[in-house]
């Protein structure tokens, strides 16, 4: 069956619970034409049931992350790791703090709420709200590690605030017994709660020696102290639990609003028809309820149908959200509070109860498999199953090129260049001479690895460009070749402006422009360039390095065991959104530092290894890596230890004859790298002096072996 074409951008503004089941539920369940892009501050979104335990220690960061890059892989859609902070809906667009405007046909959002305090004095230099999670999570870790004996303090008594300052109270009596908790409450605490509920936990703070303080008004937080009006009070970690409220620039969408939460009837729509909200951020018009956890679960089958209907047809669904719901409360220590309806229970066994509904919800996010290839045909070719072997599916970016012994045999046979074009086997680029002036020509293109346009159009234009940057030369014009996978003329028209907008930023960043280009559609998108760069007098190529030179890296291998892994859904979204990060840094500053290098190339798709040896044919020389000293991405090496590996490795490793130490991390100096590092063999005594200069600069650069005198052999270390 022929692939069907995009017709309909739906943009889910928000990773939340209900988000993050919807997209388990696109995945299983897909709507054939449709393009799904999730757009959320981070890579990941914590489950708000399991913070608490993960403050008091009981949980490990991962136990509570919902991975939002590996749901959206599921779904086949695109996380944009991004804020929202506007909304046009007569235009139908979302703006995101980075500047990037994303269209849509539908719209959803699940953003939660925030308890940020900007009125208060010092909070935002020296506070920390309670909700976005992740920067608690990671603030509250490094508060532990930095050791001491400071006080803490939650400003709110509510039920989130009392949940903190438990956890806290708990996980302090083990690191630093003498740290006190307080809770600051500008009214009554746990006013909220039945009085039954709230007695039993009044008595729980005074056992775990928590302080709680009543009427009494903030009035500034300093780096070391919380200020209650004439008195202050020691804190050295204060968080914010009090005033949960919208997120402010819903007030400037035009929607309906109530109290600033999104107002929605019982299909969980908008007053704008292309509009949905769900979680905190959306008020019930139709039955108000509290904001809490369960309603925003629930809410997601009734989302899921409500959005497929507005894209596809077909029947709606009422939300019925229950009147009532199970209160469950961590006590800090291994136990847990709780009720419902007036019933009250509490003790270590409705912790259990509590870690098992927690667990559960969080193994329907995680617990995820890779789409099954369909069965090859009865009927097939010899050597198309030898072919296929373990890895059926071709990997992005470089990972899909040919092989180096395949395209060597390609090239071997071009007629002799004319006078004039320099073609030297195994560099990176083409010398074209012009007058008095060399231009160095070069093309490269890739297959798709994300599902982002716009990320894909800015890596594969600084992947190109380090062709030129290898060379020693400066980048000028560039020539676009685009791929698009069928989709209606309203989102081709969506798509070639992110990509052209993305890779016109970063030729300009270079000092280059694209002069025109061509476009096609096809089964995937692919973004190529062919580019011209303006040469030195003595362009760097491989065929310079001399015995006793130092070998350095700029940056960091692994990048195409990490994109393999992310296709079989066993990447980590925290080390796609580090490498995606370091892939999009430019790299003409490392080539200007390195501009004195008796030989250079860029690692790409026959991985370290492999470009190295185009260099050490080219000198006539040998090298020596240590194996210790070459950067990975992070989780990199975790996934090769596990066997994961690019579909091109087997032809990379294949085309290299080197024997390897006993190490898992060895098999990533034949990984295929997308705009990978600067290879380049410079004088020893300048090695270390420019490592430096290259790390001050932003690059994870790195001494990594030496040239040897001997005939062209690698040796491994």
């Amino acid at each position: 069956m022929m692939p069907l074409p995009f017709t309909r951008d739906l943009v889910l503004v928000g990773g939340g619970h209900t988000h993050a089941l919807v997209l388990r539920h696109f995945g299983m369940k897909p709507i054939p034409g449709v393009r799904i892009t999730v757009i959320n501050p981070g890579p990941t979104a914590p489950y708000t049931g399991m913070l608490p335990g993960h403050i008091a220690g009981h949980y490990d960061r991962d136990a509570l992350e919902i991975d939002l890059y590996r749901l959206a892989r599921f779904a086949n859609a695109r996380l944009l790791t991004d804020r929202a902070v506007s909304a046009d809906i007569a235009a139908r667009r979302i703006g995101l703090a980075s500047g990037r405007v994303v269209d849509y046909d539908i719209a959803s959002f699940d953003i939660g709420v925030t308890s940020a305090l900007p009125d208060l004095p010092g909070f935002s230099e020296h506070g920390i709200p309670a909700k976005p999670l992740g920067p608690l999570a990671a603030k509250w870790r490094a508060f532990l590690d930095a050791g001491g004996a400071e006080d803490v303090a939650v400003i709110g008594g509510g039920v989130a605030g009392v949940e903190l300052a438990l956890a806290m109270a708990f996980r302090l009596r083990q690191v630093r017994p003498a740290a006190r908790v307080r809770i600051i409450e500008r009214g009554k605490a746990l006013c909220a709660l039945p009085a039954g509920t709230a007695r039993r936990l009044r008595a729980r703070l005074h056992a775990e020696n928590v302080e709680l303080r009543e009427q009494a008004e903030v009035s500034a937080v300093t780096e070391a102290t919380l200020e209650l009006g004439a008195q202050s009070l020691p804190s050295a970690f204060t968080v914010s639990a009090a005033g949960a409220r919208p997120h402010e620039w819903l007030g400037s969408t035009g929607l309906a609003l109530e109290d600033g939460y999104m107002a929605v009837d019982r299909y969980l729509t908008a007053s704008d028809p292309s509009v949905f909200a769900a979680g905190d951020c959306a008020h019930l018009t139709f039955a108000p309820r509290p904001k809490a956890g369960v309603y925003a679960v629930r809410a997601a089958p009734v989302l899921a149908q409500n959005l497929t209907a507005a894209l596809s047809g077909g029947p709606r669904r009422a939300f019925r959200p229950q009147r009532d719901y199970l209160k469950l409360i961590s006590l800090g220590r291994k136990e847990a509070l709780g009720e419902r309806s007036g019933l009250v229970v509490s003790g270590a066994w409705v912790w259990r109860w509590k870690d098992t509904i927690d667990r559960k919800f969080m193994n329907r996010l995680t617990r995820l498999q890779p789409m099954r290839q369909p069965p090859l045909p009865a009927r097939v070719a010899r050597g198309v199953r030898d072919e296929l072997g373990a890895k059926p599916m071709l990997c992005g970016g470089c990972g899909a090129k040919v092989g180096e012994a395949a395209l060597t045999e390609a090239l071997a046979d071009l007629p002799p260049p004319p006078p004039g074009l320099t073609r030297t086997r195994g560099d990176d680029a083409a010398l074209l001479r012009v007058g008095d002036e060399t231009q160095v020509l070069t093309t490269d293109h890739l297959a798709t690895f994300t599902a982002d346009p716009w990320l894909m159009a800015r890596i594969a234009a600084l992947h190109a460009m380090g062709d030129i940057w290898a060379m020693g030369a400066t980048p000028q014009t560039a020539l676009a070749q685009i791929t698009l996978p069928r989709m209606s003329a309203a989102l081709q028209s969506r798509t070639l402006k992110e990509i052209m907008d993305s890779a016109a930023e970063a030729f300009a960043e270079a000092g280059a422009a694209i002069a025109g280009g061509h476009t096609t559609q096809g089964p995937d998108l692919t973004i190529g360039f062919s580019l011209t760069g303006q040469a030195p007098a003595r362009p760097i190529g491989l065929d310079g390095a001399r015995p006793g030179d130092a070998l350095l890296l700029t940056r960091a291998i692994g990048s195409g065991v990490l994109l393999a892994a992310d296709m079989a859904l066993k990447a980590r979204g925290n080390d796609l959104a580090a490498l995606f990060e370091t892939l999009c840094r430019a790299q003409g500053d490392a080539a200007t530092a390195l501009a004195t290098a008796h030989a250079m190339t860029d690692v790409t798709g026959f991985g370290l290894a492999g470009h190295l040896q185009g260099i050490l044919q080219a000198s006539g020389v040998s090298a020596e890596i240590e194996l210790g000293c070459v950067p990975f991405h992070q989780g990199a090496a975790a996934l090769a230890g596990r066997g994961i590996r690019s579909s091109l490795w087997p032809s990379n490793r294949a085309a290299v004859d080197v024997e390897l130490p006993d190490r898992p991390e060895a098999d990533l100096l034949f990984d295929p790298q997308t705009a990978g590092g600067l290879l380049a063999a410079v004088d020893s005594a300048q090695a270390d002096g420019l490592v430096a200069e290259l790390r001050k600069s932003g690059h994870a650069a790195a001494r990594i072996g030496r040239i040897i005198d001997g005939p062209p052999t690698l040796t491994v270390i």
